[in-house]
């Protein structure tokens, strides 16, 4: 099944029995699309928020993507799931992604306890790779969120995987991947260590710098660590 095509793709889900399911396979990229789009507008108007309550806004920039059907498959099949759209749906939660690169650790926390705080979007899990960083030294904020779509047949909500990362931690984790792909995943051990070291590097950074604006903007600087009763400056 690792070499499914988009025709094969339909032809099995045909022999799964379902028109319906086909239709609902065809028209879930889109409906991920929209829910991406209205992500993203939430963001932005976050982002204005920020710049005329402080100045400026910490979010360096934002990317989205959807998952490709081929990648949506294989990862059911590692996970052990039957090759059903009712368990794409609610088994895989990164189809639709959207990265979110912000200058200081610390505003990530802020967007997050923001996000807490809003009826129009639910956090449905959150693993924290920054306070908890992968054994690679991957450090990442990762969050699945769920987006109301309201649609002739109803409110639906759609799920969006949101990482949130530095500067210095998404540099590090591009070159993570174009190395990844360049070895065909089996990086040598000599560079992976350097990878780890690379890791603490961009981490050391960014404390660094997280000090110096600490000392730059005094008693107005926001904690690292926001609580979750503390709402973004609007």
């Amino acid at each position: 099944m690792n070499q499914l095509d988009l025709r094969e793709l339909y032809q099995w889900e045909i022999k799964d029995d379902a028109l319906r399911k086909l239709e609902e396979w065809k028209k879930l990229p889109t409906l991920y699309q929209l829910a991406l789009d209205e992500l993203k507008n939430k963001i932005k108007l976050i982002q204005t928020e920020w710049k005329i309550h402080n100045g400026y806004s910490p979010i360096e920039h934002i990317k989205t993507r959807i998952k490709e059907p081929r990648s949506i498959l294989e990862k059911l099949e590692r996970k052990g799931f039957a090759l059903t759209v009712d368990n794409m749906v609610n088994q895989i939660h990164d189809i639709a992604g959207m990265r979110i690169v912000f200058s200081f650790a610390q505003d990530i926390y802020s967007l997050l306890d923001h996000l807490r705080q809003r009826e129009d979007i639910n956090i449905i899990e959150i693993k924290d790779y920054i306070e908890q960083p992968k054994p690679n030294g991957y450090q990442s904020l990762h969050v699945i969120v769920a987006v109301p779509l309201t649609l002739f047949e109803g409110q639906r909500w759609m799920k969006v995987e949101i990482q949130m990362r530095t500067l210095a931690m998404d540099f590090w984790a591009s070159m993570e991947h174009i190395l990844f792909y360049k070895y065909d995943k089996q990086v040598p051990s000599h560079v992976i260590r350097e990878l780890t070291e690379a890791a603490k590097a961009a981490d050391a950074l960014d404390k660094k710098m997280h000090g110096l604006r600490r000392e730059i903007m005094g008693a107005s600087e926001i904690p690292a660590r926001r609580t979750e009763t503390e709402p973004l400056p609007k």
